[in-house]
């Protein structure tokens, strides 16, 4: 008899998604690793929070969490990885650009023991994924790149929502970044704690600003930002 893969716990950051919550949320709960699922409202305004308590209300899985006003993903993360309790975390966003069919290739490298963090990569491999925004795409990479110089590693695609973790890696590192800082901020401080990080190849349908799309030049300006700061800071995880 095949030995049993270890559960793993989801956690969802989520502002303003009453259009895709529940589709994700039934994507993930058809997923049959997952044994929690951590669902952090960021003070949405458009009936989201309602919408997730009556899921969590059908699925004793289910956890829902709100900050009463937006504070940012990183803050939302700071919030779900707290209430883990399975032996590995996924972070999915809300939209329904990833899909979490992937959760199973994505926790492979840790379920294998030769990964301590897994990334799923737009970038990787002949998985479709939706064609949009030039600049977007041309963003990604120079980031990508600057974050590879700063921390010696060699990703495709450091601001991608789906990242896969041991439960004790994230209990390692304190984030700081309130927004989509976290991105960098993560990677920067799995380098410096010597985690071994394994890229996935994932699909991606992306979605454009009208259809709710919330990463704007700011936060991109941003993400820089934090690469060369944590790249100054040295050893401080």
């Amino acid at each position: 008899m095949s030995e049993q893969p270890p559960p793993i716990d989801v956690v969802i950051p989520v502002y303003n998604e009453a259009k895709t919550i529940e589709a994700v949320l039934r994507k993930v709960q058809a997923e049959p690793l997952v044994a929690h699922i951590i669902l952090v409202n960021d003070g949405s305004t458009d009936g989201t929070e309602t919408i997730a308590a009556r899921i969590g209300r059908e699925d004793h899985r289910l956890l829902c969490l709100n900050h009463r006003v937006n504070k940012g993903k990183g803050a939302c993360l700071r919030t779900g990885f707290a209430h883990v309790q399975s032996p590995i975390v996924v972070v999915q966003d809300a939209d329904l650009e990833y899909n979490p069919a992937h959760y199973s290739e994505l926790v492979a490298p840790i379920i294998a023991g030769v990964a301590d963090a897994a990334y799923g990569s737009r970038f990787l491999g002949s998985n479709g994924r939706r064609g949009l925004y030039f600049w977007h795409f041309t963003f990604n990479k120079v980031l990508t790149t600057f974050s590879n110089i700063a921390t010696g590693l060699n990703l495709t695609d450091i601001e991608t929502g789906p990242k896969a973790f041991r439960r004790d890696i994230p209990e390692k590192i304190t984030i700081e970044e309130d927004r989509f800082g976290f991105e960098p901020e993560i990677t920067a401080k799995l380098a410096r704690l010597g985690a071994r990080i394994y890229e996935i190849a994932i699909s991606y349908d992306g979605r454009t600003y009208e259809e709710g799309k919330k990463v704007a030049w700011r936060d991109g300006v941003g993400a820089f930002w934090c690469v060369l700061k944590y790249w100054m800071r040295g050893g401080k995880r």
